[in-house]
C-alpha cells in the first residue's frame, strides 16, 4: 500500500472529528451523571415537608417478628400480632420513645397469647424501659432505637442533611431511583430510596448486633397521605437479619407534639453489676441484672456457662471472674441457645480466648454469623482479630478435669428453641438452665395451669435420671428443685 502524503487540511477534519465526537459523548454522560445530593435533598423536603418537622410521632397495628428469638438457628423471627405500637421522634435531641401491646400470632389451639406491653425511651447512648412507676437501663437497645428514629421517613432525610450525604442512583422492577447515602458515626450507615416526587420509598440500612455483628436492615414505605400538614407513610414493612419484623398500617400521625424524653437519672448513672454468689465448692452464681451466669472453677482453668446480652455485661462477669478465680484463664463457655439476649454476650468471650460449647444444630449458625464484619461499631471479637472456636453437642458431653465434671444435656421436646441445652453439676447436684424454667417470686401461688416448659424440664431431668437439689435459673433467683415440681402441680 503506498503511503499518502502529508494533507494538513485531513488531519484538522480528524482532530475536530475526534473533539466533536467526545463532547457528544461527555454530553452524553451528563444525561446519566449521578443526581446531586442538594437538589435530591430540597426535591425530599419539597415531598415531605422534613425542614417544618422537629418532633414525629405515629400510630399503628399489625404484626411482626420478635427480633433475635427464632425457634430454629438462623430461621424466621416468631410473628406477633401488634394490637397497638406508638412511636414518637425527636429529632433535635436524638431521643424517641416506642410503646406496644403484642401477643403471639402462633398460640395452640384451646390456649390464651398474654399481651406484652412494653414502653421504651432512648437518647443519645442511653437506652431505658418503665418498670411499674419507674424506670430501668436498657442498654443493649439503644442502637435499635435511635436507628429506627434515623431511618424513618423524615428522619433519614434530616440525618442526610446533617452527615454529608452522598448521592446516587439504584434500580428494583424497573424503575430508577435517586439516592442519599450517609453514616451516623457508631450508629447506622443508611441509604434512603427517592421516588420521583421526593418521597422516601425504602431505606436499606446497616447496624451494629452483639450476636450478627454488622446487620442489614430493609425499610419499606407506602401509600403516603396527607397527615398533620405532611406526608406520611400509612404502611411501613421491615426486615432484619434477612427475615420481616414489621408489617404495619399507620392510623394516626402528628407534626410537632411535645415530646419531653429526658433521661432518668438512674439510668444516666447506670454500670453492669455483678453479684457473686458462692453455691458450692468451685461454683459460683453470677447475678445482679436480668440475666445470670454460672462460673465453674476447674483445676487450671474456669467454665463460663452463659454469656448474655451484650459487652459491657459480660466484661463486667470476667472481671468478676477474675476476683473469683485469679490467674485461671476462661477456656470454656458454654451457651444454653442462640436466642440473642442468651448470646450477645458470647463474642467478649470469645475474645479472650475461650471455646465455644453450643449445641451441634446451632454450630454452623455461630459459625456463620461470626464470621460476618462487624465495622459499623467494632466490638471486642472485632478487635481481638481472633477467629472462634465452636464445639458442638449432639446429646450430651461431658467436661471432666481431676474430680469436677460437667455434663452437658440436650432438652429433648421444648417448644421454646431447637438446639437447647442444660448443665448439670453431678458433685454438686447443680441444675443450670435457661427459660425452661423461670422462678416466680417468693410465695407466689402455684400457676393455674402449669407451664409447658416447665413439665417438659421435668420431664428431660427424670428421663436422664439427674440428681437435682437446686435449680441455678439464667433468669431469676436460685430455688429448690421441690419448687419446680410445684409449680407443674407435684405435691
Amino acid at each position: 500500500m503506498s503511503k499518502q502524503p502529508f494533507d494538513p487540511k485531513r488531519r484538522l477534519r480528524s482532530c475536530l472529528f475526534v473533539v466533536l465526537g467526545a463532547a457528544t459523548l461527555l454530553a452524553g454522560c451528563a444525561g446519566i451523571a449521578p443526581p446531586d445530593a442538594k437538589g435530591l435533598l430540597l426535591r425530599a423536603d419539597q415531598a415531605l415537608g422534613a425542614s417544618t418537622v422537629k418532633t414525629l410521632s405515629f400510630s399503628a397495628a399489625g404484626a411482626g417478628g420478635v427480633f433475635g428469638q427464632a425457634r430454629k438457628p438462623g430461621g424466621n423471627w416468631p410473628w406477633m400480632n401488634y394490637a397497638h405500637l406508638a412511636r414518637g421522634f425527636d429529632y433535635g435531641n436524638n431521643a424517641m420513645r416506642e410503646e406496644y401491646s403484642r401477643s403471639r400470632a402462633d398460640m395452640p389451639a384451646g390456649q390464651i397469647a398474654s399481651v406484652q406491653k412494653v414502653t421504651g425511651f432512648a437518647r443519645d447512648r442511653w437506652s431505658w424501659g418503665a418498670a411499674g412507676p419507674s424506670f430501668a437501663a436498657v442498654p443493649m437497645l439503644w442502637e435499635q432505637r435511635l436507628h429506627d428514629l434515623w431511618t424513618s421517613p423524615h428522619g433519614v432525610v434530616i440525618g442526610a442533611r446533617q452527615h454529608g450525604a452522598v448521592a446516587g442512583r439504584l434500580s428494583e422492577g424497573g424503575q430508577t431511583f435517586g439516592t442519599l447515602t450517609f453514616t451516623v458515626p457508631g450508629l447506622v450507615t443508611a441509604t434512603a430510596w427517592l421516588d420521583d416526587a421526593g418521597r422516601v420509598v425504602r431505606v436499606d440500612s446497616r447496624l451494629p448486633n452483639p450476636v450478627l455483628g454488622d446487620t442489614e436492615v430493609t425499610t419499606r414505605y407506602s401509600d403516603y397521605q396527607l397527615r398533620d400538614g405532611v406526608q406520611f407513610p400509612m404502611r411501613i414493612q421491615q426486615a432484619q437479619g434477612g427475615h420481616p419484623v414489621f408489617d404495619l398500617r399507620v392510623s394516626e400521625v402528628q407534626v410537632n407534639p411535645a415530646l419531653d424524653i429526658s433521661v432518668p437519672e438512674n439510668v444516666r448513672t447506670f454500670t453492669e453489676r455483678v453479684i457473686a454468689e458462692k453455691v458450692a465448692d468451685g461454683v459460683w452464681f453470677l447475678g445482679g441484672g436480668s440475666h445470670n451466669s454460672v462460673l465453674v472453677e476447674m483445676s487450671d482453668h474456669v467454665v463460663l456457662v452463659e454469656a448474655p446480652l451484650h459487652d459491657a455485661r459480660v466484661s463486667a462477669v470476667l472481671a468478676e471472674v477474675a476476683k473469683l478465680a485469679p490467674g485461671k484463664p476462661m477456656q470454656t463457655v458454654i451457651n444454653t441457645h442462640h436466642h440473642f439476649d442468651h448470646a450477645g454476650g458470647l463474642r467478649a468471650v470469645i475474645a479472650e480466648g475461650a471455646t465455644l460449647v453450643t449445641s451441634q444444630l446451632t454450630k454452623p449458625y455461630y459459625e456463620r454469623v461470626m464470621a460476618q464484619p462487624n465495622t459499623v461499631a467494632p466490638d471486642s471479637l472485632a478487635k481481638s482479630g481472633r477467629k472462634p472456636k465452636i464445639l458442638g453437642v449432639d446429646t450430651h458431653l461431658a467436661l471432666v478435669d481431676g474430680e469436677r465434671r460437667i455434663d452437658i444435656h440436650a432438652i429433648q421436646g421444648s417448644q421454646h428453641s431447637d438446639g437447647f441445652l442444660m448443665v448439670h453439676l453431678p458433685q454438686s447436684r447443680l441444675l443450670i438452665e435457661a427459660d425452661a424454667y423461670n422462678p416466680a417470686p417468693p410465695g407466689s401461688p402455684p400457676p393455674a395451669r402449669p407451664s409447658d416448659s416447665n413439665v417438659n424440664l421435668v420431664e428431660n431431668i427424670e428421663r436422664l435420671q439427674l440428681q437435682v437439689d437446686r435449680i441455678l435459673p439464667l433468669h431469676g433467683r436460685m430455688v429448690r428443685y421441690g419448687e419446680l415440681l410445684t409449680a407443674i402441680g407435684r405435691p
